[in-house]
């Protein structure tokens, strides 16, 4: 979906997406789609230099663009099909949103701070993808107007798993998100079969709190 984004960058992100192969993700449309992505839209111009670091970076408001390998790893965890419908909690700058259209039929998109959804809209309508919605809200209550849906991402961690996001995974669905305190926390994927939930720890992480009615209260 991405056009014109030039050769600037393109061999830094080859590399970068070589490295997380290297690391362990191993499906072909997570790589693909990173290979595409042009991270450094996403972060600020005087970082650009920096997008194609396996790190995270500061994208303003206390908040950041996750570490690169995090994201593949989420993704390839959330198994994300054509025609899935996703839902995503921190929009953030937007780069796990485009990572995610890449990939999905539609992705919906929340975020709480006013500042970065506005910011992140106008980048991801400006690199042509047309399968996004936004919503500025408290992401911890989900979007029951669009549920069910296949796969849930969280770009934040909580205590636990929100409620209302549980409700709104179809069955065969999965989520992926970060669980525990400020400090020490896993990432998770929980999947929705129809005799109840199933989850798997995957690794020791640390992500920024989700701030919300269900999951930190600030």
């Amino acid at each position: 979906m991405v056009e014109g984004d030039g050769v600037r960058f393109s061999q830094a992100r080859h590399e970068l997406v070589e490295r997380v192969r290297r690391q362990g993700v191993r499906d072909p449309r997570v790589l693909a789609a990173m290979e595409r992505v042009p991270r450094h839209r996403f972060v600020p111009d005087a970082l650009a230099v920096q997008a194609y670091r396996d790190t995270s970076l500061p994208i303003g408001r206390d908040q950041t663009i996750s570490q690169p390998s995090i994201v593949a790893l989420m993704t390839e965890a959330a198994a994300v099909t054509p025609a899935d419908r996703v839902l995503e909690l921190g929009t953030g700058s937007g780069y796990q949103t485009a990572i995610l259209a890449e990939l999905a039929a539609k992705v919906f998109t929340i975020e709480r701070i006013h500042t970065l959804a506005t910011a992140a809209h106008q980048r991801l309508d400006a690199l042509g993808y047309t399968n996004i919605v936004f919503r500025i809200a408290d992401g911890t209550f989900g979007w029951a107007e669009h549920a069910p849906y296949q796969a849930i991402m969280v770009a934040a961690a909580a205590p636990e798993v929100p409620a209302p996001l549980v409700a709104q995974l179809d069955v065969g669905g999965r989520l992926v998100m970060p669980v525990g305190s400020g400090d020490v926390q896993e990432l998770l994927l929980v999947r929705r079969t129809r005799e109840g939930l199933e989850r798997r720890r995957l690794l020791p992480c640390r992500f920024v709190k989700l701030i919300g009615r269900h999951g930190w209260s600030g």
